[in-house]
């Protein structure tokens, strides 16, 4: 809810600021990218020091980018700062996945890591209650609401996530996680073709969700608070079909089902580009978040098995992908508006990148007979 919060209220924060295209998409983006950069330092800091300590601190930066939001934020420059500030809540899936991920057996890493990332309904929570709440209080005050939820959260995290045991200083190598990940991780191929995926699943989905209110707006001339309803409906279809996606990853392989998914999102992308029909275009984004939160889902579970050992830290460097994925979006898209005059060619650069994701995918399962396999050995 907080890592999407100036998404969702994008259209009255751009009003009362009176931004460009461009600067509208850098300015949703913006706490995406923070999340990115932010969970390549998140993971690694969880294996080493623990969730729980690593977590709560998460949460107290939020608390202050939300301060700082209520109480600042006059200026787009300050709205800026204050997204990198909540980018902090994007960087929470380090801490998250890790934790379930070594509370579950492999056999079912990908289920657990989809109903984990159901988190991602906070992008409907956001989308439904923020502009409600900032047409009737003003979009500064939101941000003070929402420190409530967040010191409840803290609160909670506080109680029930177990203190990281006391580390073994006789044998560091038991511990050292960031070292294995980066002696097989990251001279891993595979590694970055997992980032590569992700980036457009997890990226398409959270940067379509930042953005989804201010197209609706700009093209179709939707209000904030109908925008924000139709944004949490295809947030929700997003979200509730991730655990469906890591469910049949665990039992056919995650790399078999993202063969042909990446072709269809091309193809729903190329007939979205046609933006004369708001029933038709609204449709195509419906079936594409489904097919992104599908994916996400399906990925995980192929990070799961074979980074299992140093979850924590994979997770942060694949998810810094799908933030960064995220950030791109919604200001390629903005930039691309303002350059073309109109949202199609976005949505036929987003398809064109996902056409190259599913050829990759094809060609990695045919080099390396995957298909013989439900997952990739673990490191």
């Amino acid at each position: 809810m907080v890592w999407l919060l100036i998404g969702a209220m994008g259209i009255a924060i751009s009003e009362e600021f009176s931004l460009t295209a461009s600067q509208k998409g850098l300015l949703i983006g913006f706490p995406l990218l923070g999340g990115a950069l932010l969970r390549i330092i998140v993971g690694p800091l969880g294996d080493r020091f623990g969730a729980k300590i690593v977590g709560l601190g998460i949460l107290g930066m939020e608390g202050i980018g939300l301060l700082l939001g209520w109480l600042g934020g006059t200026t787009f420059e300050s709205m800026l700062g204050i997204g990198l500030f909540l980018g902090f809540a994007g960087a929470s899936f380090a801490i998250a996945l890790p934790l379930a991920s070594q509370a579950y057996p492999a056999a079912h890493q990908g289920l657990a890591m989809g109903v984990v990332a159901i988190g991602n309904s906070g992008v409907l929570l956001a989308a439904f209650m923020a502009p409600r709440l900032a047409e009737g209080v003003g979009w500064h005050q939101v941000f003070g609401i929402m420190l409530l939820p967040v010191m409840g959260t803290a609160l909670l995290f506080f109680w029930l996530v177990q203190s990281a045991p006391v580390r073994n200083k006789t044998d560091p190598s038991k511990n050292d996680s960031i070292g294995i990940f980066l002696r097989k991780g990251v001279q891993d191929p595979v590694m970055y073709w997992l980032c590569f995926l992700y980036g457009v699943t997890f990226g398409g989905f959270v940067g379509l969700s930042s953005y989804l209110p201010i197209f609706l707006h700009d093209q179709f001339h939707v209000g904030m608070v109908k925008a924000g309803t139709l944004t949490a409906l295809v947030a929700l279809a997003g979200s509730v079909v991730r655990p469906l996606g890591g469910f049949l990853a665990d039992r056919h392989g995650g790399i078999a089902l993202l063969q042909g998914l990446y072709l269809i999102i091309a193809a729903l992308c190329l007939i979205s580009g046609n933006l004369d029909s708001f029933v038709l275009s609204y449709a195509m984004i419906l079936l594409i978040m489904l097919c992104f939160g599908f994916g996400n889902g399906a990925i995980f579970q192929v990070v799961s098995s074979r980074f299992k050992s140093v979850m924590g830290t994979a997770s942060g460097f694949v998810g810094a992908a799908g933030g960064l994925g995220g950030f791109l979006l919604p200001y390629g898209f903005g930039w691309l508006k303002e350059l073309t005059g109109t949202f199609s060619s976005g949505f036929f650069t987003l398809g064109m990148v996902s056409g190259l994701a599913g050829i990759s995918v094809m060609m990695f399962q045919r080099s390396t007979r995957l298909t013989k396999h439900k997952s990739i050995p673990e490191i």
